[in-house]
């Protein structure tokens, strides 16, 4: 484009030959990391299930079997050791189309279960946090008293406090929900804490000092100054806690005896030696976290283009 506005011929054309060439580079990498994990995956299931493999065609008759006989048995097995790729791929699509949602063998209804779960936690959890970083950010000798129980609490195993959590809840008449949603809030309070106490605190001392200077309040130097530049912090945070209360959800669903959720999807796998299932579970709930934190990121963008800050 010249001086005067006028877009020369061909401009455009290198610009979307520059976003295609950018867009190029972020995703080869990935697919090449996809396609190795996969490589690796079937590799490793052709090694734990050969021993199985060779016993079945052993008593086949098959004493001395081909490589390629084993290969296909091992891949091919009903309770395989380790399921491949395409395996688990059969049982998400199965379990996730035989059956109406709502349906206790359909795998979208337990993620829809353990998706609620996280959401409530998340949302406990953020509040939790936030309200304890303002705490912190504003009183130091709160920070001093606060923070230490914090970190501390995080040094106690989930699958300890997990039963105790659900024990205590159900004697005073809570089930169902609230102890997953609290297992939950547990995990995903601490980063939300500390990202967001370090952003408030990130503040230029050079524009603290010009709010000072247009003797600013203290609720309007946190609103148009503090709060707007926590926010790269915050959600950065926010991503972690939301992976992290997925994971709280699936813990807190395996002691609650629950009819639906990816964690009693994992443990009636193990009960029954489904192995499929239980990476059918693992699989789903990694997805479920990945678009957890691309929605998270999402308001991110949204919030910070907003607020004016800088992501």
């Amino acid at each position: 484009m010249t001086d005067l506005g006028i877009t020369l011929p061909g401009t455009g054309r290198r610009r979307l030959w520059r976003a295609a060439a950018d867009r190029s580079a972020n995703i080869v990498p990935v697919l090449t990391v996809a396609a190795l994990v996969i490589a690796i995956w079937y590799l490793g299931a052709f090694i734990l299930n050969s021993p199985q493999a060779i016993e079945q065609l052993n008593r086949q008759g098959i004493a001395s079997p081909t490589t390629s006989q084993v290969l296909t048995e091992a891949f091919g097995q009903r309770r395989p050791v380790l399921p491949t790729p395409d395996q688990v791929l059969v049982e998400i699509v199965t379990s996730s189309t035989e059956r109406p949602v709502g349906n206790v063998r359909n795998l979208l209804t337990h993620a829809i279960a353990t998706a609620q779960s996280t959401l409530a936690g998340f949302v406990l959890g953020t509040i939790l946090g936030m309200t304890l970083a303002i705490g912190m950010a504003a009183l130091r000798p709160l920070e001093r008293g606060v923070l230490p129980w914090i970190v501390a609490s995080q040094t106690v195993p989930i699958l300890a406090i997990a039963p105790m959590v659900v024990v205590v809840l159900g004697n005073l008449g809570f089930t169902g929900l609230l102890p997953k949603a609290v297992i939950s809030m547990y995990l995903c309070f601490f980063p939300v804490a500390i990202g967001m106490t370090k952003g408030l605190r990130s503040a230029d001392p050079l524009h603290m000092d010009l709010m000072h200077s247009y003797d600013a309040s203290p609720l309007q130097v946190f609103l148009k100054l503090r709060l707007p530049t926590s926010l790269p912090y915050l959600f950065a945070s926010l991503k972690v806690a939301i992976a992290a209360a997925l994971v709280g959800a699936i813990v807190g669903e395996l002691p609650t005896g629950g009819q639906a959720g990816l964690g009693t999807r994992l443990l009636a796998g193990s009960y029954y030696g489904q192995t499929t299932q239980i990476w059918a579970a693992l699989i789903a709930a990694s997805v479920l976290s990945a678009l957890l934190v691309q929605a998270v990121a999402l308001v991110e963008r949204i919030a910070i283009g907003r607020s004016g800050g800088v992501r």
